[in-house]
């Protein structure tokens, strides 16, 4: 018996494309939202203005100034704000996207560049509050 060998077909290079980057940031702030979302709201919305829990001075401008103020504080804020703005802008956009609501690119414009446009902001009010 004698192996025919077939032709091998060559496939062209798939066309790069920037959506595993924002697949990324839906990711982390789906995440994020999901384990931090519920206990800020909590924290914030609940526990803080009635004193239940924490210290009575734990909320006042100080404390929460010291805490922005430092590298780390800076950055875990803006990682909160930024990746919940970014998780939205998806969801959106899927929402949008999949009722038609209009061009693509300008659904994306509304979307990503509201999120793009709001992690400058808050880039820029960390940096302005100072270290």
């Amino acid at each position: 018996m004698r192996a025919t060998l077939k032709p091998t077909v060559m496939h062209p290079a798939p066309k790069r494309s920037i959506a595993p980057v924002f697949w990324l940031l839906f990711g982390a702030g789906g995440m994020l939202s999901a384990l931090f979302g519920p206990a800020l709201i909590i924290l914030t919305g609940f526990m803080l203005p009635h004193g239940w829990g924490v210290p009575a001075n734990f909320a006042d401008f100080a404390h929460v100034l010291a805490f922005v103020r430092h590298p780390l504080g800076k950055l875990l804020v803006l990682a909160v704000i930024t990746l919940f703005f970014w998780h939205g802008a998806e969801r959106l956009f899927l929402t949008l996207k999949d009722m038609r609501a209009g061009n693509l690119l300008l659904l994306r414009l509304m979307t990503y560049g509201v999120a793009a446009l709001l992690t400058l902001v808050t880039i820029a009010l960390l940096l302005a509050i100072g270290f």
